[in-house]
């Protein structure tokens, strides 16, 4: 999926353009798998924080770069089938940033999902490249069912996509306004950038981060928020389902990844290693086998997963995370 994310953005962006903000432990095999990415756009988060301070130590980089750049952030975990349809939605939406608006591209809601945040579509801001602009009226985090349905059937709202598009003077001024602890810590790493003292600065401030989403720690504050609803056959494959919606499979509605021998077994999603898996008389289940964890579970209740990594984390299980 890190392939194709960087894949579909060509022809817009050329490969030195392309900055990726990872975990250390996921730099060597993303550099084998974009070997045209230059070494040096390859930021190292010390640990996760969450997507504010992510977009912020990528923004720093970028701002060294490139004062003036327009900056668009895209998540390596997003299916799009519409792949030219994208990249026009994201020149369209380079337009309205470099206006000073704050741009996210919202998705047009195919069902009444509780799994997605949605954003409320305000005054219009007019078109861009045949995209019609909103102002964002209000952002919602993951609804109830009832109020789901009634965002959808309204036809005010968009799936907040997570993917965000501005200029980088803007993203930065707004974390100064809205997160200034974090801006300090931040200003104290930029101040370092290409220098022997980058790192040791970097390891030292990075752990005493607070925890933010983009989000809350700034979107939801934030003044001159445009959104352009699109329709790119997008999913973001944070889920078990989704990944068995996208996945072609067998005659008895099975999604097999891995080593598996079955017996009446049906729409189950198996995700297996090196072991064999082998079910009997299953039906709707999420099978997941890895090197130090095994999860079973109905296929409707797969979102719950959350709910095992807080137990875990309550009881200390940390190296299971």
């Amino acid at each position: 999926m890190f392939e194709h994310a960087v894949d579909r953005l060509a022809p817009l962006f050329q490969p030195e353009q392309i900055f990726v903000v990872t975990g250390a432990e996921h730099v060597a095999p993303l550099m084998a798998q974009a070997p045209e990415l230059p070494p040096e756009n390859f930021v190292v988060e010390p640990e996760g924080r969450g997507t504010a301070p992510c977009i912020g130590l990528g923004a720093i980089h970028l701002r060294r770069r490139d004062p003036e750049a327009i900056m668009a952030v895209l998540t390596a975990d997003h299916f799009i089938t519409g792949t030219m349809h994208f990249r026009r939605a994201l020149a369209a939406a380079a337009q309205v940033a470099e206006e000073g608006h704050l741009v996210t591209l919202g998705i047009k809601p195919s069902s009444p999902s509780t799994g997605y945040g949605y954003i409320k579509q305000g005054e219009s801001l007019g078109t861009a490249e045949g995209f019609s602009v909103f102002r964002a009226d209000r952002f919602t985090e993951k609804p109830s069912p009832e109020t789901a349905l009634h965002m959808v059937e309204s036809g005010e709202y968009s799936w907040n996509s997570g993917m965000f598009i501005w200029r980088v003077d803007r993203i930065l001024e707004e974390l100064q306004h809205q997160m200034p602890e974090f801006y300090v810590q931040l200003a104290e790493i930029e101040a370092t950038l290409g220098t022997l003292g980058y790192e040791p600065t970097l390891n030292r401030v990075w752990p005493q981060v607070t925890k933010q989403t983009i989000d809350y720690g700034v979107m939801e504050g934030a003044d001159e928020v445009a959104v352009v609803p699109v329709d790119i056959g997008w999913s973001d494959v944070g889920s078990w389902a989704t990944l068995f919606e996208l996945l072609p499979a067998s005659d008895e509605g099975n999604v097999i990844l891995g080593p598996h021998v079955g017996i009446d077994t049906r729409d189950t999603l198996i995700f297996g290693g090196k072991r064999l898996v082998a079910t009997i008389g299953l039906e709707g289940m999420v099978i997941v086998d890895t090197e130090d964890a095994l999860l079973v579970c109905p296929r409707e209740r797969e979102q719950e997963v959350r709910a095992i990594v807080r137990l875990l984390k309550e009881n200390g299980r940390n190296e299971r995370l």
